[in-house]
C-alpha cells in the first residue's frame, strides 16, 4: 500500500515550512565584510556603474545580475492542474520553478505573482518591471488569455519571453515524436495526429508538430465537446486554427481509428485500450495529463505490443518532462543576450534533445538510472533529466540558433570554452544525490534497518520505501515499532518487521549462529558464543546480509561505531587484499564535489592503513563516475616536518605513487595547497597534480577528517552523503547518532547502489 494521503500532505507542508519558509533565497555574490566592500557595493561606489548604464543600458548586463536573472511570472489562473487558485496560492509552484532553473542551469530567479486577470493590465505590469530581467518565463496563465499575453510581450519587449506551459511540453514531446517516429519507421508527413486537449499546451504542441512536418489535414483536435470541426458554431479563433473539415468523426473514439499519433494534454482516463487498438500499426501515444495520464502505463502497454508510450510521469519510461528544455533554452538565450526566444531557437532545442537521446549513454547516466545500458529505442526516446550533457548540448544549440536567426546581441566565438563554462557553472546542487536515488529506484534491494524503534531510523525506512529505493526490513520489538509509528504518523505499509529476539525467530538465530561459528571457529567462536550474539541487532542484521537473506544493512544511530565496526569485521570481513576498511563522505559544495576519507573508522592510521584508505577511496571515487584527483593532506607540505603524521602521510604517498604510476595523487600537503590549484602550482610546480583540480582528500587521522566535514556541514557550505563504507565484503553502512532522516535515506541509496554492484559482479 502507498503512503496515506494525510502523511503525504503533512510531508509536503513540512518540506515547505521547515527552517526558512519557502524554497529559494537571495544571497550576495560580492565581498561585504569590510567598510570598503560596502562603500563599493552601495554608496559612493555604486554611482559609477549607474552612470555607465545611463550612457548605455546594455552595460546593465556587465554591472548587474540582469544577464542571469529570469522572472517567473504568473497570475495563478491555471496552476498545475489545480486551476484558478490565485497568485498567492500559486507562489509555491513559482518558487519551485525557480529552484529548477537554478539547479539545472545556474539561472537566478525572482518569482513574481501578479494579482491581475485582465490581459491588458497584466501585460502593462510585466512591461513595467521588465528592465530588471534578462528573460521572462510566463507560467500557469489560463487560455486563451495566455496567447495574447505572450504574443504582446514578445512583440513589445526586447528580452526573451516564453510561456513554458505552451512551449515546454511542445519542445520536449516534439523531440520524443521525432525519435519515436524514427523507431516506428514512419514519415512525419504521412502521420495522422489526434490531439486531446485544446488549451495552451495542446495548441502549441500542434503548431510545433506542424513545423516539424505534420500536415494540417492530418490533424484532429478534440476538446471536452468532441472533435473540433470547422462546422461547429461560435468556434473561438484559437480552436478554429486547428478545426478539421472532416464530417465523419464526432468523438475521440472516432478520431482514434487509423491514427498514428495520440497526444493527450487533457485529463486522466479518457483513453481506452480499444481506442489504442484501433490505431495504425506501431502507434505512438503521448499521454501527458498531470498527475495521472489519459491512460495508465500498464493498460496502454497491455493493449498492443507495438506501442511506443510516453507520459509526464517519472516512474515510467519516456517521461515528457519540461525540465529537459526550459532551463537550457533560457541559458542559451541569456548567454547570447537574445532579444527573443523565437521559433528557430525552439526547433534547435527540439533537434538537440532528440539527437542526444540517440547518442551512446555515458556511464554516469547508466549508473544514475539503475546500472542498466540505456540505449535508443522504444523505452528510451528522450534523454534522462539527470543527463549532464543537456546543459551543453541544448544551451549551445539554442545559442547558435539565436545568433544565426539574428536575435543575439552577444556572439559566442569559442564554443569549447562556452561548454566548459557551462559545466563549471553548476556549482552547489544535489544532482549527484538525485542520481543515487534514481539508480536505487531502478533496482531496489532488501535493506535491513537496525534500531528501528528510533524515530529517525523508522522515518528514514518509511521514506526510503515510499521513494522506491528499497524494501525495508525493520529489526526490533514489533510492539514498540508500531507504537512509535503511531505516535509519529509513520506509514509501515510495505515494510517487514522482524522481532528477532522472539521464540518465533529461534530457528533463524540458530541458522545464523551456526554460519558465524563455522566461519570464525579458529578465532575462538563457539556455537554458544554465536547464538548469544544473535540477540544483538547488529550481529543478527549483518548475518542476514552474510547469509543472503538481505542485501544491505544500515545501523549506527544508537550504536557506538567502534563496536559496530568490530562486529562488521567479524561477521562480514574485510575485502581480500586489504587489512583495513574505511569510510568516506561525499561533500557537494559551491566549488564542486569532494570526496573525504577516512571520516569514521581509523582513529590513528599507520602508513599501511593510509595506503589502504587511499586505495579504497580511489576505487570509490571511480565508482561514483568521477576521475580521482587525490591529495593526501597534513599540517605541513612535502617533507617540511619529518616526524609524526606528516611522515606517515609522506611515506603513504610514495607507496601510492609507486603502486599507481598513472594516478593523480600527491602530498603530503596543507589543505589550502590541495584546494587552491594556482597557489599549489606556483609554490610547488613539481607536483603530480599540476594543473589539476583536486576532488579527493585523504586526511592523516580520523580527528582531522571528521572535524573538517562536520565544520563544513555546520557552516552550511555543503551537503553531504555518508559515511560510505569502503572495504567490507558486503554492503554494511553506518550512520551517526546525529544523523537526520535525510542523511539516513541518502545513505540507504548508497547502500542499495553498493548491493547492485556486488550483485552484478557476482554474475
Amino acid at each position: 500500500m502507498k503512503e496515506s494521503q494525510q502523511a503525504k500532505d503533512e510531508a509536503a507542508l513540512k518540506y515547505h515550512s521547515m527552517g526558512k519558509p519557502g524554497k529559494i533565497e537571495v544571497i550576495p555574490t560580492k565581498p561585504y565584510s569590510t567598510q570598503r566592500d560596502l562603500s563599493l557595493a552601495y554608496t559612493p561606489g555604486v554611482a559609477v556603474p549607474c552612470l555607465e548604464i545611463e550612457k548605455d543600458t546594455e552595460k546593465a548586463y556587465d554591472y548587474t545580475a540582469k544577464g542571469n536573472l529570469v522572472a517567473v511570472i504568473s497570475n495563478g489562473t491555471a496552476v498545475l492542474g489545480l486551476g484558478n487558485i490565485g497568485p498567492e496560492a500559486g507562489k509555491p509552484v513559482m518558487e519551485g520553478k525557480g529552484l529548477l532553473f537554478k539547479i539545472f542551469a545556474g539561472i537566478d530567479v525572482f518569482d513574481i505573482e501578479v494579482d491581475e486577470k485582465d490581459p491588458e493590465k497584466f501585460i502593462q505590469a510585466v512591461k513595467a518591471i521588465a528592465p530588471t530581467f534578462g528573460g521572462i518565463n510566463l507560467e500557469d496563465i489560463k487560455a486563451p488569455e495566455c496567447f495574447e499575453i505572450e504574443q504582446r510581450l514578445k512583440a513589445e519587449l526586447n528580452i526573451p519571453v516564453m510561456h513554458d506551459d505552451q512551449h515546454g511540453t511542445a519542445i520536449i514531446s516534439g523531440a520524443g515524436l521525432l525519435n519515436a517516429l524514427e523507431i516506428a519507421g514512419k514519415k512525419i508527413e504521412d502521420c495522422k495526429l489526434v490531439v486531446n486537449g485544446a488549451g495552451s499546451a495542446g495548441s502549441s504542441c500542434t503548431r510545433l508538430y506542424m513545423a516539424l512536418g505534420i500536415k494540417k489535414e492530418n490533424v484532429v483536435m478534440v476538446d471536452s465537446k468532441g472533435v473540433i470541426r470547422s462546422d461547429r458554431p461560435n468556434l473561438p479563433a484559437a480552436k478554429a486554427e486547428f478545426a478539421t473539415d472532416r464530417r465523419d468523426i464526432e468523438t475521440l473514439e472516432d478520431a482514434m481509428r487509423g491514427a498514428d499519433v495520440f497526444l493527450g494534454v487533457s485529463v486522466a482516463d479518457v483513453l481506452t485500450q480499444d481506442m489504442i487498438r484501433s490505431m495504425n500499426d506501431n502507434p505512438l501515444v503521448f499521454a501527458c495529463a498531470n498527475p495521472n495520464p489519459e491512460i495508465s502505463y500498464e493498460k496502454a502497454k497491455a493493449s498492443r505490443p507495438d506501442l511506443i508510450f510516453a507520459t509526464g510521469r517519472s516512474d515510467y519510461p519516456n517521461q515528457i518532462n519540461n525540465v529537459l528544455g526550459f532551463p537550457y533554452i533560457f541559458r542559451g538565450a541569456l548567454d547570447t543576450r537574445a532579444t527573443a526566444i523565437n521559433e528557430e531557437m525552439k526547433l534547435a532545442a527540439v533537434y538537440a534533445i532528440a539527437e542526444l537521446a540517440k547518442q551512446p549513454v555515458p556511464d554516469v547516466v547508466n549508473a544514475a538510472y539503475g546500472m542498466q545500458k540505456l540505449q535508443f529505442g522504444p523505452e528510451y526516446i528522450l534523454p534522462k533529466p539527470m543527463d549532464p550533457r543537456l546543459i551543453t548540448k541544448v544551451s549551445s544549440a539554442v545559442a547558435k540558433a539565436a545568433m544565426e536567426s539574428g536575435v543575439a546581441r552577444k556572439n559566442i566565438a569559442d564554443w569549447k570554452a562556452y561548454e566548459d563554462s557551462l559545466n563549471q557553472l553548476m556549482g552547489y546542487d544535489n544532482k549527484m544525490i538525485r542520481s543515487f536515488y534514481d539508480m536505487a529506484k531502478a533496482d531496489p534491494k532488501r535493506v535491513v534497518f537496525a534500531e528501528a524503534t528510533h524515530v529517525n531510523m523508522l522515518k528514514a525506512a518509511s521514506q526510503a520505501r515510499e521513494e522506491g529505493i528499497c524494501f525495508p526490513i525493520l529489526l526490533g520489538n514489533e510492539k514498540q515499532i508500531r507504537r512509535v509509528a503511531s505516535e509519529e504518523n509513520i506509514n509501515l505499509d510495505g515494510m517487514e518487521i522482524l522481532s528477532f529476539r522472539t521464540e518465533a525467530q529461534l530457528t533463524l538465530r540458530e541458522k545464523y549462529a551456526s554460519i558465524l561459528a563455522q566461519k570464525r571457529c579458529r578465532e575462538g567462536y563457539t556455537f554458544s558464543d554465536a547464538i548469544e550474539k544473535m540477540n544483538d541487532a547488529n550481529y543478527f542484521g549483518m548475518m542476514m546480509v552474510e547469509a543472503g537473506d538481505a542485501d544491505a544493512f544500515i545501523t549506527g544511530i544508537q550504536s557506538k561505531y567502534s563496536e559496530t565496526c568490530k562486529i562488521a569485521k567479524d561477521v562480514i570481513g574485510i575485502r581480500e587484499g586489504y587489512n583495513h576498511f574505511g569510510a568516506m563522505h561525499i561533500l557537494n559544495t559551491k566549488k564542486g564535489t569532494f570526496y573525504v576519507a577516512d571520516t569514521l573508522i581509523n582513529r590513528h592510521p599507520s602508513t599501511d592503513t593510509l595506503v589502504d584508505i587511499a586505495t579504497l577511496a580511489k576505487d570509490a571515487v571511480s565508482f561514483f563516475a568521477d576521475d580521482p584527483v587525490m591529495a593526501m593532506v597534513s599540517y605541513s607540505s612535502f617533507g617540511a616536518d619529518k616526524e609524526g603524521s606528516p611522515l606517515k602521510v609522506h611515506q603513504a604517498v610514495s607507496i601510492m605513487q609507486e603502486k599507481f604510476p598513472e594516478l593523480a595523487i600527491d602530498g603530503e600537503m596543507q589543505v589550502n595547497f590541495a584546494l587552491n590549484k594556482d597557489l599549489r602550482d606556483k609554490t610547488y610546480p613539481f607536483t603530480r597534480l599540476k594543473g589539476k583540480d583536486v576532488n579527493t582528500l585523504i586526511f592523516p587521522n580520523l580527528s582531522s577528517a571528521n572535524t573538517a566535514y562536520k565544520m563544513l556541514m555546520e557552516l552550511d557550505v555543503c551537503e553531504s552523503v555518508g559515511p560510505i563504507q569502503m572495504g567490507l565484503n558486503k554492503p554494511i553502512h553506518f550512520t551517526g547518532n546525529e544523523s537526520s532522516v535525510r542523511d539516513i535515506v541518502n545513505l540507504t541509496s548508497v547502500a542499495v547502489m553498493d548491493a547492485i554492484v556486488q550483485q552484478r559482479v557476482k554474475k
